[in-house]
């Protein structure tokens, strides 16, 4: 099957298995994701259009993983939240303990919105990403705020 008649994006299936990954070897998923209208999350937590969301089993109650969405429900300051993610606003998957996982390009919504212009090149599917944690010594970069939990927010590195 030609690559333009294949429906459907494999963003949902590395998503799952690299979550399957994380779950059968002890780690921590996190997503990074996009926020715009469509997401659904405490706005509270987001920072500079971003959140990233604990997604392991511990951390989450219902969760789901389908093809068009990531549903759960997650705990918030001690509050319980629905959380919606559409497939495409998710940014990378990772787990915390090593920082191995995926980054994917910012996608347009299927109704046609566009998203804002990524510098990667037409027709990449996915890239790698290290996650590293911000430490005050990283003399080249002021760190992030700190997110409302408490510890250090992780940042992504593009590889090409």
């Amino acid at each position: 099957m030609s690559e333009s008649a294949m429906p459907g994006s494999t963003r949902p299936y590395l998503i799952r298995a690299l979550y399957e990954w994380c779950a059968d070897n002890g780690l921590t998923p996190f997503i990074a994701v996009a926020v715009d209208g469509t997401v659904s999350v405490p706005m509270e937590y987001v920072r500079d259009g971003e959140i990233v969301l604990n997604i392991s089993m511990d951390a989450t109650s219902g969760l789901l993983i389908g093809n068009d969405a990531i549903e759960f429900k997650g705990r918030f300051g001690g509050v319980a939240r629905d959380l919606y993610v559409p497939i495409h606003r998710v940014l990378a998957i990772y787990a915390r303990e090593n920082g191995q996982g995926m980054a994917f390009p910012l996608q347009p919504a299927e109704g046609g919105v566009t998203a804002p212009a990524q510098p990667e090149a037409a027709g990449s599917v996915v890239k790698a990403a290290v996650v590293k944690e911000v430490k005050s010594s990283d003399a080249a970069t002021e760190p992030p705020p700190r997110p409302p939990s408490g510890g250090a927010r992780p940042t992504l590195t593009r590889i090409k």
